[in-house]
């Protein structure tokens, strides 16, 4: 254990005797310190507890203007600095390899430009599980690899704060050591083409460039997001609010019921009905009546759309975890349970279904919706940073806490999706959250014909997808 003693005594010496220059790099490369402090709150709202890991002289942690912060650094003159700076967040003199409970867990955690000085980054990974909860994120970032040559010229030149030796690691890498460490990466990214302020250049650059396929690998800056797998454990029983939304489906309320498998501790059935003219609202109080052994409720629909029907299954669920199930039965009720099951043992916080995998029935999708849907899963791929094959699969599943945060955080985003897909896998992307994708069979639709109009609502998806992309992917 000798060598990696030396080794850290070496990066704490370092770092003591670069302290009192700190801010003064900071503030040469003002540019770069603001964009990581920008990114950092698109990622973490405020009012959260926040954990910074080699958090030098505490900027970043007060931007993020936490509910309860503390930042940990290896160096106790950089401790120092910080604590005189912002005597409002509590700092510590520590190894992160083997810090010890703080007596609390964290919402995020924060390694901002940390594990290239770290001596066993696994080991510190490991180490995390002890501050996290099922919800918490660890939010990592780095250097490109590829910007190694420049950052050592840099600071030949003296316009980078100089390091020395460090671990230079590609995003993979990161990647295998959080799985190493069992963490799951649930997003990544990188940013800032040109870390200096060059005129309109830059803004052009790192605002748009940056963001390209096949430019992005060049970026300065990567970005991951993590959470523990320490909480996914076997499937746990919690209750289940099934929301239907109705439209002129009368034939097709009974087989719903009927082909609705059991599952979940408790099942509670909310048919959303959007002023319908053939009698599906007496077929829903039928089937009510019929089934007393069963909690099925039934509420009118105030506004238009899908999504309005949505929102007010959602208010008035009880259940733990919410399921869209669209009426049109063309994603068989048989595999809700699969859906249950992914979100229940820990596999995902927002189960998507993907019409895309196995073959369709001949009818069940138009072609040129079928080409809709793969632009659309393209493009919210880019927009996202997570894999998302089908994005307009009505059949989603989530824990009714997190909706209740994806619906106070609409306004980011605005209120215009009439179908509830768009906005709630960008709220879901948003907050952080792991978004699997859940391959079902697609049947042909048996009673009543769509409301979808492809042209009409194609373009208003289209005008949303722009939207999202200033939201999410320029800023």
């Amino acid at each position: 254990m000798t060598l990696p003693t030396s080794i850290k005594s070496k990066v704490k010496e370092r770092f003591d005797i670069l302290s009192s220059d700190r801010l003064k790099w900071i503030k040469k490369n003002k540019y770069y310190y603001e964009d990581k402090e920008k990114y950092h709150r698109f990622l973490i709202p405020e009012n959260h507890s926040i954990l910074e890991l080699g958090c030098g002289t505490g900027d970043l942690l007060s931007s993020l203007k936490p509910s309860y912060g503390v930042g940990v650094d290896f160096s106790s003159k950089m401790i120092d600095i910080s604590q005189k700076r912002y005597p409002e967040i509590k700092f510590i003199t520590g190894d992160i390899e083997s810090l010890e409970s703080l007596d609390r867990k964290f919402d995020y955690i924060i390694l901002s430009d940390v594990i290239g000085h770290l001596v066993d980054i696994e080991k510190a990974f490991l180490n995390l599980h002890k501050f996290c909860n099922p919800n918490t994120r660890i939010i990592i970032s780095y250097y490109n690899f590829l910007w190694e040559p420049l950052l050592k010229l840099a600071e030949v030149f003296k316009l980078k704060m100089p390091q020395r030796h460090q671990n230079w690691l590609t995003m993979a890498d990161i990647d295998n050591l959080l799985m190493l460490a069992n963490f799951q990466v649930v997003k990544k990214q990188n940013r800032l083409l040109i870390p200096k302020n060059i005129p309109v250049l830059s803004k052009i650059a790192n605002t748009y460039l940056a963001s390209l396929p096949g430019l992005n690998h060049l970026n300065l800056c990567c970005y991951l997001v993590a959470r523990s797998r320490a909480y996914q454990v076997a499937e746990n029983e919690y209750s289940t609010t099934i929301v239907v939304p109705t439209k002129n489906e009368q034939g097709n309320i009974k087989p719903c019921i009927k082909r609705l498998p059991k599952f979940g501790k408790h099942q509670e059935i909310i048919f959303v009905d959007g002023h319908s003219s053939d009698g599906t609202s007496d077929e829903i109080q039928s089937v009510i009546n019929s089934n007393p052994d069963k909690d099925i409720k039934l509420f009118h629909q105030d506004g238009e759309g899908k999504y309005d029907a949505v929102k007010k299954g959602f208010k008035n669920a009880t259940g733990e975890i919410l399921i869209i199930l669209d009426a049109d039965l063309t994603v068989p009720p048989e595999d809700l349970p699969k859906f249950y099951q992914a979100l229940s043992s820990g596999k995902g916080e927002f189960i998507n279904g993907c019409r895309l995998i196995y073959p369709m029935e001949k009818q069940a999708m138009r072609f040129l919706n079928m080409l809709g849907n793969k632009f659309f899963g393209m493009a919210f791929s880019w927009l996202l940073n997570q894999r998302i094959k089908d994005t307009l699969c009505g059949t989603k599943v989530v824990f009714k806490k997190d909706y209740e945060r994806i619906s106070a955080g609409r306004a980011y985003f605005g209120d215009f999706d009439p179908f509830g897909d768009f906005d709630l896998l960008f709220g879901a992307s948003k907050l952080n959250l792991e978004i699997v994708e859940m391959p079902i069979r697609y049947t042909e639709r048996t009673y009543g014909d769509t409301s979808i109009s492809r042209f009409r609502h194609g373009w208003l998806l289209l005008r949303m997808v722009a939207f999202a992309a200033k939201r999410i992917k320029f800023i």
